[in-house]
């Protein structure tokens, strides 16, 4: 039996998601793993993501989290707000194409708006769950 990662899969699959999205790609500059030094904001970046098995004794399973984060320099929270809003259109109780796996589900986890560097930056995480299943071979 694989005991396949299904990390990378499923940050491809996100990030294609996210892409492929012509409503949530009018409002950002881009959706982004590794963000280009003169990026202009807003952007959504992947960010952080967690594993833990969850497999029966016949396949392999995980339940993984990520959280995707917004950026933006707008006065306020509206724009980080609706970011969040795009994020919890394109995959909250979706179909994900993950890649030599089967996605079981996709939930929301949890929100949190945030100002960095100064308050000229809003930031949200938008954390997600994934349980993905091993397609045999």
């Amino acid at each position: 039996m694989d005991n396949k990662d299904p990390v990378w899969p499923i940050q491809v699959a996100i990030f294609q998601a996210l892409s492929n999205d012509q409503q949530l790609s009018a409002d950002v500059t881009g959706v982004f793993d590794h963000v280009p030094d003169s990026t202009a904001f807003p952007y959504v970046t992947t960010g952080e993501v967690t594993t833990t098995p969850s497999g029966a004794h016949d396949r392999f399973g995980a339940r993984s989290t990520i959280t995707l984060h917004g950026w933006s320099t707008y006065n306020g929270k509206k724009e980080i707000s609706e970011i969040a809003n795009h994020l919890l259109r394109i995959l909250d109780h979706k179909p994900l194409q993950v890649d030599g796996f089967h996605a079981v589900y996709v939930h929301h986890e949890q929100t949190v708006t945030m100002t960095e560097r100064g308050n000229d930056i809003r930031h949200v995480a938008v954390r997600f769950a994934i349980e993905t299943e091993l397609i045999p071979n």
